[in-house]
């Protein structure tokens, strides 16, 4: 299995972790993947990366749609492959909740099958350059036609001569944006898969599969499956220390009645603890919420533990139903570890 490393968002101050990054390249690592929210931004740092490193891939997981239009979406991640040396970017994106994309972006929630679809389409637009940039859509309309248009937008390509071939991967969790990711796009960045899961999945993408044609199927479909890493010899500290963040996603990011990640719990038989987790978080009792996470809920999304205890959790992963692992850690040593797990095998310095 191909490994990725996530270096996700910042917190109050930008650290960007070079070293680590520069580790992973040098141990085989395939890819590493920033992310965004509402502070550093998921593209910025790559152009940093890319001039740093020279194998590994640039993806971003994710590229949020409401942040950006498709056309400057398409324009960053051309110029980026394009500076790095061509064939290394991956254009991860997908859909925050409606809190973020209506209180800080701005943009109205819309449709979310449908702004994946007509962003998708007219990012390869602008990166073929067959035409002018014209896009009738049922989300984004180009040349705009909206309330305050004057009706006079010209269809224009690209000045850069970008990579055509620029892979698009999704973020995506239910059955209307996994199928159509099947569909349409290259790759995909799931949300919650872990070992045992894959079933859920399947029938979504290879429905997509056959609504694509062409062949189109698992062996020319990337999958990008991530896992936390904590390495500790108190496995109860290592899952403690995890807890927060799955509070924070499951009680709080999103709105009360329109939560993918607790969604996703419920879904999974986490019922009580799901309810019960969003109470008290909304509450302000942010410590109790984390308290309410189950071990065992966070046990199956990571690895936790002693380097001997990882070793041997690692392995139902590489039958988890992904091409790819990325690894989220706040740990040097983790990033060799896995690397060990893996069997990687650095490549050869030219």
């Amino acid at each position: 299995m191909k490994l990725g490393l996530s270096i996700g968002y910042s917190g109050a101050e930008m650290d960007l972790p070079v070293e680590r990054v520069k580790t992973a390249e040098r141990l085989g690592y395939d890819s590493v993947w920033t992310a965004e929210a509402y502070g550093s931004d998921a593209v910025t740092p790559l152009a940093y990366l890319a001039a740093i490193t020279s194998r590994i891939k640039l993806g971003t997981a994710i590229m949020q749609v409401s942040a950006r239009t498709p056309a400057n979406a398409a324009m960053s991640a051309g110029t980026i492959d394009a500076l790095a040396g061509g064939g290394r970017f991956i254009a991860g994106i997908g859909v925050s909740g409606p809190q973020i994309v209506e209180g800080w972006y701005g943009q109205p929630w819309g449709k979310p099958y449908h702004w994946l679809k007509d962003y998708t389409e007219i990012m390869r637009k602008v990166w073929r350059r067959e035409d002018g940039l014209v896009h009738d859509g049922k989300q984004i309309v180009l040349p705009a036609e909206s309330e305050g248009s004057l009706g006079v937008g010209k269809p224009l390509k690209s000045i850069l001569h970008m990579n055509p071939d620029i892979p698009i991967y999704f973020g995506a969790g239910n059955e209307a944006t996994v199928r159509l990711c099947g569909e349409i796009a290259d790759g995909w960045l799931p949300l919650g898969l872990v070992p045992g899961t894959f079933d859920e999945y399947r029938p979504w993408l290879e429905e997509g599969f056959r609504r694509a044609g062409g062949g189109k199927g698992f062996d020319t479909f990337e999958i990008q499956a991530s896992v936390f890493v904590d390495i500790d010899d108190d496995v109860q500290a290592a899952l403690d220390r995890l807890k927060p963040r799955e509070a924070l996603y499951i009680g709080g990011m999103g709105h009360k009645d329109k939560n993918y990640h607790k969604d996703m719990m419920i879904r999974r038989g986490y019922a009580d603890a799901a309810e019960r987790i969003q109470e008290l978080y909304l509450a302000g009792a942010k410590a109790e919420a984390a308290a309410a996470v189950p071990d065992e809920w966070v046990d199956a999304r990571s690895l936790c533990g002693p380097p001997a205890r990882i070793r041997q959790r690692y392995a139902p992963w590489e039958e988890c139903g992904a091409t790819s692992l990325t690894v989220r850690t706040n740990q040097d040593a983790a990033v060799p570890l896995m690397a060990e797990a893996a069997r990687l095998n650095p490549p050869v310095s030219s």
